[in-house]
């Protein structure tokens, strides 16, 4: 099932941003006035096409301040509904939303936010046999799903339509965030980093392990932020997507460390030619 709602500041069909209007310019004049990110930054995320697996308790999050910096178009995947556990953590529900489809109400919440904006619901789950059309098109996919078979579908989908992934994870004090960008010649995709042992969809659950609502906004909105560092690569100073880098943050006892994610030769997603050409 689908929802289409147009803006008028949507990004035309033939992905060109109009010219910001007075009230546009009021919006985002904290962007703009930064040098790290500047009027053709702000234009480019205007003009930009973000896909969001997942608008649960990682997408949530990621969802209010991607929509918040004015990326133009968004497609929100989600099959669950609402839940009254949800809303510790999911702050863009409210229990007026309980028993709904969670990709609709978001999609109600973003265009109660800002109706320039244009945003998708697509309820379902995303799968191998249909992440390819899901994917296809957009500038960068935030994938934030709860089990390693739909990440490694997005994943997998993301390499052959050579489009960026930007991945954001969590287990309960400990949350992890890469942009990655397997198409690339020499970079690695997420299946390098986990490989094939976890085509499955089995996975530890919030219900299960319990979760902290403070620290899925922080992964969350860390997301968000690696999401706009894709968006404006080549474009503005921010944008160094900082691609295989695994940025892992501590709740329990504050901190960030990060590590590179080596690409794999082998990898049956990216590793076949890749070494090649580089």
């Amino acid at each position: 099932m689908a929802i289409w709602r147009f803006g008028l500041g949507a990004p035309t069909s033939g992905g060109m941003t109009p010219a910001l209007s007075a009230d546009r310019l009021d919006r985002f004049a904290r962007h703009i006035v930064l040098p790290e990110v500047g009027g053709a930054g702000q234009a480019r995320i205007m003009g930009a096409h973000v896909v969001l697996v997942g608008v649960g308790g990682i997408g949530a999050p990621a969802l209010q301040y991607l929509a918040g910096a004015g990326v133009g178009r968004l497609t929100l995947i989600d099959d669950d509904v609402v839940e009254p556990s949800n809303l510790q953590r999911q702050t863009i529900f409210t229990l007026a939303d309980v028993g709904q489809s969670k990709a609709e109400a978001a999609a109600s919440w973003v265009d109660r936010f800002d109706p320039a904006l244009a945003v998708e619901a697509r309820r379902l789950r995303i799968r191998r046999d249909n992440a390819a059309a899901l994917v296809s098109g957009a500038d960068v996919v935030l994938d934030g799903s709860d089990n390693f078979a739909t990440r490694l579908a997005v994943s997998d989908a993301c390499v052959a339509a050579a489009v960026p992934l930007t991945s954001a994870a969590l287990g309960r004090f400990q949350g992890q965030v890469a942009n990655f960008a397997g198409h690339r010649p020499g970079e690695a995709c997420y299946r390098c980093f986990v490989g094939d042992a976890f085509d499955a969809d089995d996975c530890d659950t919030c219900a299960a392990q319990g979760v902290l609502g403070a620290m899925v906004g922080m992964v969350g909105t860390f997301g968000a932020m690696a999401v706009l560092r894709v968006l404006l690569e080549g474009v503005a100073s921010l944008g160094d997507p900082q691609w295989g880098q695994l940025h892992v943050l501590d709740g329990l006892r504050p901190g960030l460390r990060t590590m590179r994610i080596a690409h794999d030769p082998a990898c049956p997603a990216c590793g076949h030619g890749s070494e090649t050409d580089g």
